[in-house]
């Protein structure tokens, strides 16, 4: 074969798709055509060709220079084995040497079987380059006197390949060739025939997550490694295992793909079949019998211990299973790979795995893609089906089965079907997609954990958790562990802003199974979710006993009223989320059972006193006309959570001291509240108060701030807030405090101690005069204050120790009053100044040794900034026009982005050509006296966004 131009065995083989779906041949010879081409090669080749084995020979003897061509490299990468004929002169051959380091190197990277035969020659010649190879390689070292890379480099395979099982001809059949080749086809034959497995018929993006599969199982390192494969079900977990199998099984001593581990382990025997078969597949042998589990638990251990073996199991569900064939790592051999697939993570983190690999959906191109060669034949669709084919894709969320599944069935199908098809999903979900995410949900173990999943699937998605657990927990549904299960079990996820998040098909399968039952008949469903069933349960007053749960939204401008007595019959009745519904009649009529009540828009001025209310835990009856919760107070001891927000004619809160065990009091845009209840600072269990632009509101009561249990309160927006008790202090847990835009004075000094305190802003401000503050010391230290100054901040901040983020934008701050221990704020990460009148920045900020954002744009008067800690990311100081002094900031190595436009006294900025890691963000947009000098050495910096 022709030589090329040379390209290195990693780019050829990176270049190309998977080997296992582009195989040419079976077997690649390599061989030095001299020594044997006419006799044992020969006879070799032809054996082998007889026996119905695809074999390339390279049998060409003229070679234009030395590096091997590109096809050949992808020859050797497109054959299930490599067969190397080492023989006495072998070694004379450059272009079998280099043919050789890419059979290794092929080895390596997709595990490519090597088998070597030492045909006329010691294994140890070969090995450590003794004898004819000692010979040949003293010519190398002279000729390749300046390039010893090449030469070490044949060594080195050779010494890699003499250490692989194979065959020597003097030792294996006593030198006679007949039975030696005839023991070779038969050999070669075995590994062919009991190797691959069947993928898929369309491996879209299988590939890529083997890749990413190969980095956690490190294959070839010595070590013993557990990796599971975690995923919901159809989402190609079990694809990714037998992908995963081809590709490195030959690089083990033994190997076993148990498939269907939990169907298997519903038979008689099931787990002791299992491990039978586990046996049987790396001992090679079918006369192994077991009696019992805990026999089968010793063989494996006494049989496989010193063997390094490649074990998958597929699809296990229960512990008992990894406990029968995999539950210790000592029961295999150094360098095995044990993989299980699963759809529960507790599985994976009982077995104590190394590492688990979650198998994510697949993105719009591949989706498209696998749909495509199922409804097409083809890997994109036909042009009048784009557009409908991009709308199944997205019903299908990324999920191959679903994607598979419904692209056969529309396979060959009109338009109108097609649409007709896509309708009907929106209302049932294709059968054979449900039945397979079913099983999840039928292997829950109690009927809490399958209410938790149908309540959150028919009412919950995107609500913050913290808010749903307790009101499931109020339904006794012991939520916080089945919420985990869910996660666990792949049904239920939770979003990084703490909310509820479910796969579309998920969500219909588990709508799906409330619906099953009667799929006519809405009223005798347990839970309605969709509006237009409500609607028509409502008006028809055809509610059962078994409806649990009904939501309607009907928008503000479309009130429609019903009659209480469509309640009736609903006993059960937990959930009960509507918008903008009037009800006429008795409100006694509504369940007792109720523990979430979510009635926006509520009508009334005043709850009625018959609508039994003891049982719920959170009632949100934002946008209401109430002006008073209660004419008459309620003892409702399981109420945690009233949300009120935007009801603009209430004016006062309720009494507390009904509410004992309330956690969350929000009351957000009450423009008419004046007063909160002095009840509320009996509360031992509240943990958030949200007032935000309760512009009304003056003050709370002075026993509010003996809370020891809140941790947030917001008062952002209470214009006329203007004043914060001195007791501030004794509030132990408050970690997050928001007062924007209020009319407070000043901040108590009790504020420093707030241990816990992780928040603080009182952005907008203004604080009052000097002159007001009260006693002789800060009198005196009014004297040193300019005479506009304020005194919003006490004169230390000294004790916040767990401060992270400080926001005092638009404060009027000037030098005299910004506490000059901020450096003091050891955990402060975020510094918001904007918009301030100092001059300067407290001396020693560079102490805030975890300050990684600060924000000073605005503040039109800052003339200089001497300090920065190192640990600084970004800094914004754009409109500062008076800046003309900036720290040296060769050292702030971790400072990404640095905006400075219109810091028009700019004249440079000191150290920034001499660091040694580029800023990513850079302004400097309007510093137009900066020197020539710098601007020229700007260019020297790299920067990803720059503007001057």
């Amino acid at each position: 074969m022709a030589a090329g131009t040379s390209r290195s065995p990693e780019a050829i083989f990176s270049s190309s798709s998977s080997p296992h779906s582009n195989w040419i041949y079976d077997v690649f010879l390599c061989f030095r055509g001299e020594d044997t081409r006419t006799n044992f090669t020969d006879h070799l080749y032809f054996a082998l060709r007889d026996a119905g084995i695809k074999i390339f020979k390279d049998d060409k003897e003229l070679r234009k220079g030395e590096d091997l061509a590109s096809e050949l490299l992808l020859t050797i990468q497109r054959s299930r084995i490599s067969v190397i004929v080492f023989s006495r002169n072998y070694a004379a051959s450059r272009w079998c040497l280099e043919e050789l380091v890419a059979i290794m190197e092929c080895r390596r990277i997709v595990t490519q079987l090597v088998l070597p035969i030492f045909y006329d020659v010691d294994p140890s010649d070969v090995r450590n380059q003794t004898g004819s190879f000692a010979k040949a390689f003293t010519k190398y070292e002279e000729h390749y006197m300046l390039d010893m890379d090449k030469v070490l480099k044949w060594r080195r395979a050779l010494r890699e390949a003499a250490n692989l099982s194979g065959w020597n001809l003097k030792k294996t059949t006593d030198g006679h060739e007949a039975k030696f080749i005839r023991k070779i086809v038969e050999e070669i034959l075995r590994k062919l025939n009991s190797t691959h497995l069947f993928i898929a018929l369309y491996p879209v993006g299988v590939d890529s997550r083997v890749q990413d599969m190969a980095f956690w199982l490190n294959v070839g390192a010595g070590n013993i490694r557990m990796v599971g494969i975690l995923g919901m079900g159809g989402i190609g977990k079990t694809t990714i295992a037998k992908a995963i199998y081809n590709q490195f099984f030959q690089g083990f001593e033994g190997k076993s793909f148990l498939a269907n581990v939990r169907e298997t382990s519903k038979e008689s025997r099931g787990q002791v079949l299992l491990q039978e078969q586990l046996l049987s597949d790396i001992l090679k042998t079918s006369e192994i019998k077991i009696n019992s589990v805990d026999r089968g638990i010793s063989i494996i251990k006494e049989r496989l211990c010193n063997k390094a073996v490649l074990v998958i199991l597929d699809d296990v569900d229960q512990m008992e299973q990894l406990n029968a064939l995999v539950r210790r790592r000592d029961w295999f051999g150094s360098g095995s790979r044990i993989i299980i697939t699963t759809r529960d993570e507790h599985l994976l983190k009982e077995l104590e795995v190394d590492s688990v690999y979650t198998v994510t959906p697949m993105n719009d191109n591949e989706s498209l893609e696998l749909f495509s060669w199922h409804a097409f034949r083809n890997s994109f669709p036909t042009e009048d089906y784009i557009d409908l084919s991009r709308s199944v894709v997205a019903y299908c969320g990324g999920l191959p089965l679903a994607l598979e599944v419904l692209g056969s069935f529309l396979f060959s199908r009109s338009m109108l079907e097609w649409k007709s098809a896509l309708d009907k999903l929106k209302r049932i979900p294709h059968e054979q997609i449900q039945k397979k995410l079913r099983i999840s949900f039928d292997r829950l173990s109690d009927n809490t954990e399958k209410d938790i999943f149908l309540d959150i699937s028919c009412f919950f998605i995107g609500m913050d958790k913290d808010y749903v657990v307790k009101i499931l927990d109020g339904c006794g549904f012991f939520a916080k562990i089945g919420i985990n299960v869910l996660i666990q079990r792949c049904l239920l996820k939770v979003s990084g802003t703490n909310e509820f998040a479910m796969h579309d098909l998920l969500r219909d399968m588990g709508r799906e199974i409330v619906r099953e039952k009667h799929p006519n008949e809405p009223g005798k469903w347990s839970r309605l979710w969709r509006h237009e069933d409500a609607f028509d349960i409502l008006t028809k007053n055809e509610g059962t006993k078994s409806i649990e749960g009904l939501t309607l939204e009907l928008p503000s401008l479309n009130k429609v009223s019903f009659n209480s007595r469509a309640f009736i019959k609903m006993q059960r009745l937990r959930l009960l989320k509507v918008d903008n519904v009037r009800l006429t009649g008795d409100h006694k009529y509504l369940s007792k059972e109720l523990r979430w009540l979510c009635w926006r828009g509520f009508p009334l001025k005043f709850m009625p006193n018959n609508f039994y209310l003891r049982n719920l835990v959170a009632i949100d009856l934002q946008y209401s006309n109430l002006k008073r919760v209660w004419k008459v107070p309620k003892l409702l001891e399981k109420m945690k959570i009233l949300n009120l927000s935007h009801s603009h004619h209430l004016s006062q809160t309720p009494d507390f001291s009904r509410l004992p065990n309330l956690e969350q009091l929000i009351l957000e845009d009450c423009t008419s509240l004046f007063e909160v209840h002095h009840s509320i600072g009996d509360l031992s269990n509240l943990v958030l108060v949200n007032l935000k632009d309760c512009k009304c509101l003056k003050s709370l009561p002075r026993n509010f701030y003996k809370l020891k249990s809140l941790e947030t309160l917001i008062l952002s927006g209470c214009s006329k807030f203007d004043n914060l008790a001195d007791n501030l202090g004794e509030m132990e847990s408050l970690k997050t405090l928001h007062a924007d835009r209020t009319a407070i004075r000043r901040v108590p000094f009790s504020i420093v101690q707030l241990k816990n305190l992780k928040y603080l802003s009182l952005c907008g401000s203004k604080g009052s005069p000097s002159k007001s503050l009260p006693s002789l010391f800060w009198s005196w230290i009014s004297l040193r204050k300019s005479p506009n100054s304020v005194n919003l901040l006490p004169v230390t901040l000294q004790g916040l120790n767990s401060l992270t983020h400080l926001c005092l934008r638009e404060c009027n701050l000037s030098d005299d009053v910004i506490p000059t221990d901020l450096w003091s704020l050891c955990s402060l990460q975020i510094l918001d100044l904007r918009c301030n009148s100092f001059e300067s920045l407290p001396s020693r900020l560079g102490g805030l040794s975890n300050l990684q954002d600060l924000r000073l744009n605005h503040c039109k008067k800052l003339k200089s900034i001497l300090d920065l800690p190192s640990s600084l990311i970004f800094l914004d100081a754009r409109n500062c026009t008076a800046l003309d002094r900036m720290p040296n900031l060769s050292k702030l190595s971790n400072m990404l982005g640095l905006l400075l436009g219109n810091c028009r006294k700019l004249v440079e900025i000191p150290g920034l050509d001499k660091r040694s890691n580029p800023i990513i963000y850079f302004d400097a947009g309007g510093c137009r006296n900066l020197t020539y000098t710098f601007k020229k050495s700007l260019l020297q910096v790299h920067v990803s966004f720059l503007l001057i």
